[in-house]
Parts: C-alpha cells; structure tokens; sequence
C-alpha cells in the first residue's frame, strides 16, 4: 500500500522525486473516483490534491494513518481544518507559489475588459471594422481595488504600479498604520469607499462565514459606474445572480470569474452569454511555471513530514 498518494494532476518532476523515496501512488483522475480514492489512502501517510478534492468526512476517516496533507495550491476551503487538527494531520499549502499566475490573471482581465476591443475576431474577420463601438478605457490613473491584502494582492499591486494605477485595499486584518501599506505603495480603504471609488475590484480572500457573498446585490449597486470586477479567489464570494443582474443592468462594465459556487459549473447555471464576462474553469493560478514551482513546494513539504 502507497505511504504518499496524489489525487489530482502534479508535476511529474516533483512525482518522481517523491517516487524516488516512498511509495507514491499517482493518479491526476482518482479525485473521480471516490471509492478507489478512499481505499488507496487506507495506510497512506500522506495524501497531495489541489482543490477538486474534498479533504473531510468519509475520505478523512478512511485515512486513518495520515499524518500530513499537502496542498497544490493556497486555499483550504475544500480541506476540514479542524478535524485534521484534532488528528494531528499537518496541512500544508504552498504558499507563494503561484502568487504571479495569479497575479498576472487579474492584470489581464482588467487590461482586457476596460479596452473592450479584444473580443472583436469574429466581427473584423467576417468584414466589419467595429472601430466606433470599441473606444475602450486605459488602465492608466485608474483605481484598482484590491479586497484583501494577502501574497497575491500585493503581487497583484506590484504589477497595477508599472501601470501607474492607483491602488486601493482593504484588509480588516492590517492596521491602517502598518508599514505594508506604504511599502507596496497602497491605500487602505474601509469596504464601502473601496467599492465606490474602484474602475477595478478584486478578490484576494478565503471563502468564509463573513465573506460568503461579500459582493451580493447591495455591494454591487454601490460600485462606481463601468466597473469591473475579477474574482480569482474563492466561489460564493461574490453572489453570482447578483453580478449577472449587475452587468444585465449596466451598472458593472464587465466581469470576469475563475472560481465558481459549483466546479464544474452544470449545464444549468446563472451565466448568460454576454461580450463583457469572461468565465475560466479555476486556471488563474496554473501556468507552466506555477505547477512546478507549486509541486515541487508540495513535495519538499510532504518529504519534511514523512521523514
């Protein structure tokens, strides 16, 4: 029986690696499969998934000699935390590594949906020359808002400063005095003056209690005019009805999710087919790059633990 099993898609670099070591059953599609999942971890030390896999419950319980989970990725909403520290599972995410994926996710949604202009290919190619509809904004001087304040916000106003952006956050969690603020070159902002003076909104939390449909209706109605919003966090942070009546009614100028209430989204979802919202299936933070850099954090972590 394995000590380590992966249940989603790693790098193969950081597989072998562990493979060189312990005995590591890798499967990129057992996250399918709940039954086989379930018994390959019977006497498995260690389990890897990234967000797919639902760390709690049954599969928890059938891991009865796990001593350390790691995470191919930062958010640990599909991981029980409680029940892993009542079990003295040690949980580890990698964090910082996919901080520019990410970061550079948020920066081309908004390059992309001030401007408009790139979701004209099929219009030009079949002989029209929409040039007068597609006077799109600058990101020059315009306000972006980060909704907290974490690694990938901060790498996300790294990159709105080469913009010459200004940059707005809010983080209930950093003393409006910190130091960070003024190193990163940042304004912290109450929530409401956030949303109402921000071209562009981004979401950098944890789905929470308190943050599960942080932008519903009356959050959205109070955004400034034409603004956009990006959400690469977490699902059921923003109320996704909400934001479709906030962009069918022209208050918001466009969207553009990565994270859903449901992954994969059904057949039946909220979404209609509209030019100014862009939807991803939870890529933001997996580039070539990231992956590597992301398994191979996972596996130094998981080696530390079983050694």
């Amino acid at each position: 029986m394995p000590d380590i099993v992966i249940s989603e898609f790693m790098d193969e670099a950081a597989v072998a690696d562990l493979k060189r070591d312990f005995d590591t059953h890798y499967d990129p599609n057992l996250v399918d499969h709940p039954a086989e999942l379930r018994a390959a971890i019977a006497n498995a030390r260690a389990l890897i998934v990234r967000n797919r896999t639902q760390v709690r419950g049954e599969l928890l319980a059938s891991g009865g000699k796990l001593k350390a989970v790691g995470r191919l990725g930062v958010g640990l909403d599909n991981i029980d935390m409680e029940a892993c520290a009542a079990r003295e599972i040690a949980v580890f995410p990698a964090s910082g590594a996919n901080d520019v994926s990410v970061a550079e996710y948020v920066m081309a949604g908004a390059l992309m949906l001030l401007r408009g202009a790139y979701f004209s290919s099929p219009e030009t190619r079949s002989g029209g020359w929409p040039r007068g509809k597609l006077m799109g904004r600058e990101v020059f001087e315009r306000t972006i808002g980060l909704i907290g304040f974490g690694g990938i916000a901060r790498a996300v106003a790294k990159r709105a400063r080469a913009f010459d952006m200004r940059i707005v956050a809010y983080d209930p969690f950093i003393p409006s005095i910190a130091p960070i603020w003024a190193e990163h070159g940042v304004e912290p902002l109450a929530f409401d003056d956030l949303i109402a003076q921000s071209d562009v909104v981004s979401l950098h939390v944890p789905l929470t209690d308190k943050t599960k449909y942080l932008l519903d209706d009356k959050a959205l109605a109070a955004t400034k005019p034409g603004a956009i919003v990006i959400n690469a966090s977490r699902g059921g942070v923003v109320d996704e009805a909400a934001l479709v009546r906030a962009l069918a009614s022209g208050r918001l100028g466009g969207a553009m999710l990565d994270v859903f209430e449901r992954e994969p989204l059904g057949a039946e979802n909220v979404f209609p087919d509209l030019p100014n919202l862009i939807l991803t299936p939870h890529i933001a933070g997996v580039t070539e790059e990231s992956n590597v850099r992301v398994s191979s954090v996972t596996a130094q972590n998981i080696r530390r633990a079983l050694s």
